[in-house]
Formats: structure tokens, sequence, C-alpha cells
């Protein structure tokens, strides 16, 4: 352990034990012990084990108020991993999914202090007029209503002020109990939930700069500058920081409210329609997407133009992952299993010891199950979950932009069901995946994926000469190792031990066996045996062999071998 891994643990004692109370209260104590942190406890804590929800709670659930109860950051994390269904298991996701980072406003004079300091000015000089009263709040910041000089009415997004302090501290710890994890889960060494810790800081972190959210947004709006159906709002720049996030404030009435929409006059299924349509054009056509499209982040303004708010979450994928997913997509399709395994193996990490054939047993069962229904009858968040809980059975590890995918998914689905329980999102998504197809089989792609092919091969012919002499001159050296590894080594040695132990002993005890007969037979003769230091050698003899036998006993018995 390192002086700066030491130092951490000091400096956070107290978050560390915070943590390990609200573990051992929910019967978790085992995982403290398991990592090593119980040492961090003191003798009371470390004796209550006895947790009060236990009885009525199922181990999922303990999870979920377990993540409750540690905070924000937390919260955040649970709600990233209720999207990554390949790495844990469904029933604990679904628990995951439920988490909700609501939390009371802080106060106004917090607030003001902020957005002074990053604008350089007092609050009166940039707004006209200020509502104090948040129109929403959540862990990392909240929400208000102003309207500047020019007259133009803006919702004002301010950072609380000590959420980066605490965010970072927990990071550290969050990272450090990770690595423990590692060291000593198999599940958790596999799936590299140090990596996972690591990439959702980088997430979260970029949440925490407005500045990145304000151009997500722009980019997001440029996507649909010329489709009259979907509304990004505006940012001002000049109002717009790291903790201050300046925008066009637009009113519309959530997607959610489908009571509200129907008294305004709206068609649930149009909107539906298009909601769904924008998602998918981000997802398929464009690259960026909004990754949380939950029902508070989508509004229904005149004419069903769907308004999309909150950018602090958007997935990027590359033109490789957009080749996978629509690999993927095309395969469900077309119920083609070894286009789907394709897809698998592209798209995630398949583990060499992956079972092949119950891999395609678990994917043809999947396929069998959708093979004589209509494409539209599909229940396509049904379809995802069921691909991502193989995926987690046979250890796949899905990219992280492509879990948001699934997520995004699932979601999308979840908001157009409440507006229209009858509309079915496949009726919206075949139409893409049918000109995801044309786009693939199209000249200009099929001969621009052969020149990249070549362009492969040609780069490996130039290279392969010049990686053969490296490895012939690292082979003359003596440099290059071949690591060989045979399954069953371990449990010859530990055989080989006990062997050895059980060997050790019988000679021990057959010598001390030959000694002790030998004195006995000169006692009975009544010779004095020879001395030492006017102490008979045969009493020498039996000390010492005593203690031979006591200190091989003892390493046996440590060693558990015998």
């Amino acid at each position: 352990m390192t002086w700066l891994l030491v130092g951490k643990r000091v400096r956070h004692l107290q978050r560390y034990r915070e943590i390990a109370q609200i573990l051992i209260k929910h019967g978790f104590g085992w995982f403290l012990d398991e990592i090593g942190l119980s040492q961090l406890l003191s003798l009371p804590l470390r004796a209550h084990r006895a947790p009060p929800l236990r009885d009525t709670l199922n181990l999922y659930e303990r999870i979920r108020v377990v993540i409750e109860q540690l905070g924000p950051t937390f919260i955040k994390f649970g709600q990233v991993a209720s999207l990554r269904p390949d790495l844990f298991p469904l029933d604990l996701t679904q628990q995951l999914s439920k988490l909700q980072d609501e939390v009371p406003p802080f106060p106004v004079t917090q607030m003001t202090q902020v957005i002074e300091a990053d604008l350089g000015t007092p609050l009166s000089q940039v707004f006209a007029s200020f509502d104090p009263t948040p129109v929403g709040s959540a862990s990392i910041g909240q929400v208000h209503r102003a309207v500047l000089h020019t007259g133009e009415v803006v919702a004002v997004k301010v950072q609380r002020p000590d959420i980066r302090v605490r965010i970072e501290t927990d990071f550290e710890v969050m990272a450090d109990i990770m690595d423990m994890a590692e060291r000593h889960i198999e599940w958790a060494r596999h799936y590299q939930l140090g990596e996972v810790v690591e990439e959702f800081r980088r997430t979260l972190m970029n949440e925490l700069d407005y500045t990145i959210e304000a151009r997500n947004s722009e980019r997001i709006a440029h996507q649909f500058s010329e489709d009259p159906t979907v509304r990004i709002p505006r940012i001002f720049w000049d109002y717009t920081t790291p903790r201050v996030l300046v925008m066009e404030f637009v009113e519309g009435i959530k997607l959610s409210d489908r009571q509200h929409l129907l008294e305004a006059g709206f068609d649930p299924k149009e909107l539906a329609t298009r909601a769904s349509r924008a998602v998918f054009s981000q997802l398929l056509l464009q690259g960026v997407f909004h990754a949380d499209p939950h029902p508070g982040n989508l509004a229904a303004l005149p004419g069903h133009v769907i308004l999309f708010m909150d950018f602090g979450m958007v997935g990027r994928l590359t033109p490789d992952m957009k080749q996978h997913l629509s690999g993927l997509i095309i395969g469900l399709m077309r119920r083609n299993t070894d286009m789907i395994l394709r897809a698998l193996r592209r798209m995630g990490v398949v583990p060499a010891d992956v079972n092949e054939s119950k891999l395609r047993r678990d994917v043809e069962d999947m396929r069998e199950k959708y093979y004589d229904v209509a494409m539209s009858q599909v229940n396509l968040g049904e379809a995802v979950r069921e691909l991502l809980t193989v995926a987690f059975r046979h250890r796949i590890q899905i990219p992280a932009e492509l879990s948001l995918v699934g997520k995004t998914l699932l979601t999308i689905e979840g908001v157009v069901q409440e507006l229209d329980p009858k509309f079915r999102i496949m009726d919206v998504a075949e139409p893409f995946g049918k000109e995801l197809i044309k786009q693939r089989l199209r000249p200009a792609n099929v001969s621009r994926q052969g020149f990249h092919l070549l362009l492969d091969m040609a780069e490996f012919a130039i290279d392969f000469p010049h990686q053969l002499r490296t490895l012939v001159k690292d082979l003359r050296n003596g440099k290059a190792r071949m690591q060989i590894q045979i399954p069953e080594l371990p449990k010859l040695l530990l055989k080989l031990d006990r062997i050895g132990n059980r060997l050790s002993f019988s000679i021990l005890l057959l010598s001390f066996s030959i000694f002790m007969s030998g004195w006995m037979v000169a006692s009975a003769l009544d010779k004095s045996p020879a001395r030492i230091f006017q102490t008979p050698v045969t009493d020498v003899g039996l000390v010492v062999g005593l203690l031979m036998m006591v200190l091989l006993i003892w390493s046996i018995i440590k060693s558990g071998h015998l």
C-alpha cells in the first residue's frame, strides 16, 4: 500500500466510517471483511451485525437503500449502473433505476454568491428579475426562472457550491473500495469495476461543467436545425460558465402529463411518433444523442413540436460503434443468429473462455421467441433487456456508449407507451433499420469498406517483416518469453505439498519412536548414558526432538495442508 493511499484513507477516515456503518446496518458487513476495510471500524461497530431491514427487504432492495443513504455521488453511480445490465443482474438494475436524486434546494444567498462569483457582476446587473423559488432541484444544481434586461425569459441553472468537493472525496473513496474489491473478489476483477468507476467519474465531472452541457445542447440543436418538429432551447453564452448555465426558458406540457395533453388538444400518437423518430434519428443517423429522454426532459409545444431539455447526459457513437449497432439491429430484424453473434463479438469484450455453444443456444432461444412475431409487435425494450441479459450471463462487456443506447431505447419506449398504450415503437424503428441495410449495401459504402480492408492488409504486410525481425532478435537475445499455463498445476502443487508434509510427519514420528525405544531400553538396563554439562544426552535429545516435532506440526497446521 502506497503512502499516498494511506494518506487518502486517513484524510477521508470519517467518510469511510460513514460508509461502513451504512453497509453494516443493512447486512453488508461481510463485504467489509472480504475487502479488508473492517479494521477501520470501532469495536462496537464490528460487533453490531443485526440489520433491521434485512428481514423485510431482499438483497437488491437493500443495495438500493444503501446507495440512497450514501448520498448524491453514489446515487448518480447507481443511476449509471442501472444502464449496465451487461455488468449487473437485471433485478439489481431494475432496483437501481428507481433511484432519485431530488433534494431540497439550497439557500438563495448561496445561489447568489455562485452566480456573482462566476459572472463577476451583481445579480441585479445581469437579470431584470429573478425568481428565488427554483422550478426544479437536484443533487448537482437547481433551476430558476429569470428575465434578462433585454426582456428575454431564461432558465438559470446554478450548481451547488460544495458539490464538487463532496463528489471528488467520494470518488477517491469509491476508487479505493473498488481497487480492494478487484484484489479480493474475482467477479469485480473480471468486470474491472475500477475502470467502471473511472468511466463514471469522467461522465459526472463533465456534468459538473455546464459549458459542456451547453455545447452538447447546441450540437444536437444543429442536427435538428432543418426539422421543425424538434425544439432545443437556445444557449446564452455571455452568461454561461462551468457553474452557471443560462438558456432560453421554453414552457411546454410534459409528455408524462397525458391528461393535460389531451385537454390541450394534442394527439398522443403523433407525439409518440415524433418523439421516437427524433431519438432514432439521433441514435442511428447522427451518432450524437440525448441519453436521458425521460418524461421530465421531454415536453410538447404547439404544433406537436417535441421539446428536448437537459443535455447533461449525452452519448456519442464512433463510426465503428454505429456499424456494430446497425449490424445488431439488422440481425435482430432478420432473425439472423450469426449476424447477432458477430455484432456481439465486435461490440463487446467476449471472454476467451466463453462457451460458444451455450451462447449460440441463448441467442437462438431469443430468436425463436420473436421468429413468428410481426416486427411491429416486437417489444423493443424487452428485446434489448433480453440481449443484455445474455451478455451478462456470458460475461460479455458491452461498451458504455452502447449501453447508453440500450438505456435510451428503454426510456423512450416507456415514454411513448405512457402516451399511447397501443403505440408500437418498432413501427418507427423498422424504417430506420431498412435504411441502415440500404446504406450498408450502397456501392459507395461497400467500396469504402473494401478500401479500408485493403489499407489494413497493406499495413499488415508492411509491418510484418519488421515484427518478424524483432521476434527473431528477441529469441536470439533470450528476451522472448513463452507463458505456459497448466490449469491443474495448483491442484498438483497442493497435492505434492500435502504428500511432503505427511512424509515429514511420518519420518519424525518414526525417529521419535526409535529414540524413545532406545531411551527406555537404556533405562531398563540401568546404564548411565553419556552426559553433556551434567545433563544426560538422552534428555537433551528428548527435548530437541520434542521441540522439532512441535515446530513441524505448527508449520503444517499453519499451511493448512496435511
